[in-house]
């Protein structure tokens, strides 16, 4: 009996073996594929030759309000109620996204010697800490179509000493098309290169007013070997 036992369960795990997807079997799924969106820097029109700072900056990955650090493409419903859109999502957390999308877009603007991200092992004389306060396709108004708001809350200090020299919000809103994805995703982008050109702009100014400042020893690259990096 305990053979003939034995002998029925391996049956009944074979037959459910040939049944996995893959194996010609039933439990294959109709839904369709998940897509990944991504997002273009924006245009940059660098600054003129000479003009630009010697010193280097670094963007730190950026921080996230709750709710925002995903790879879920977000939109905010009526009532409050914050959701996603089913099949669609970014290449990786939204945070990571952006924040090479501003290192994309702070070296084309010619503005600095360098420009690294937060996994580069070398020295920076600045440091960009960005922190993500609106991302999102937004329905609450009961519109057919969403209005897209990025919002990024921006702070820049100089590595040696670790003070802040400005603080300040880049931000730009778009509106989709239509209520496609495709469409929504466009509103993205357009509100995100607003948002970038801006958090570049402002960036440059500020490091260009520090460095000139009387008596600010600002570090070179060289200089701020030393410094731990973050």
């Amino acid at each position: 009996m305990k053979r003939a036992a034995r002998a029925a369960a391996v049956l009944a795990s074979a037959t459910l073996t040939a049944a996995l997807p893959g194996c010609g079997g039933l439990l294959r799924s109709t839904a369709p594929a998940e897509q990944s969106y991504y997002l273009r820097p924006p245009a940059v029109t660098a600054v003129a030759a000479g003009s630009g700072v010697t010193l280097s900056l670094r963007v730190a990955r950026p921080f996230a309000d709750p709710g925002l650090d995903s790879t879920h493409i977000l939109l905010l419903q009526p009532d409050h109620r914050m959701s996603f859109y089913a099949g669609a999502r970014w290449p990786g957390p939204m945070p990571e996204m952006l924040g090479a999308l501003a290192v994309q877009t702070l070296r084309a603007s010619g503005g600095f010697a360098s420009v690294q991200d937060s996994g580069s092992p070398f020295p920076s004389d600045y440091l960009l800490q960005i922190t993500v306060r609106a991302f999102d396709a937004d329905y609450s108004a009961g519109v057919a179509a969403p209005d897209v708001h990025v919002m990024l809350d921006c702070i820049v200090g100089r590595r040696d000493g670790r003070a802040v020299i400005a603080t300040f919000l880049a931000s730009g809103s778009a509106s989709a098309a239509a209520n496609h994805l495709g469409d929504v995703v466009s509103a993205f982008e357009q509100a995100t290169g607003t948002a970038l050109l801006s958090l570049s702009e402002q960036s440059l100014a500020a490091v260009r007013a520090d460095a000139a400042r009387p008596n600010q020893n600002a570090t070179s690259p060289a200089a701020s070997s030393n410094l731990h990096s973050q």
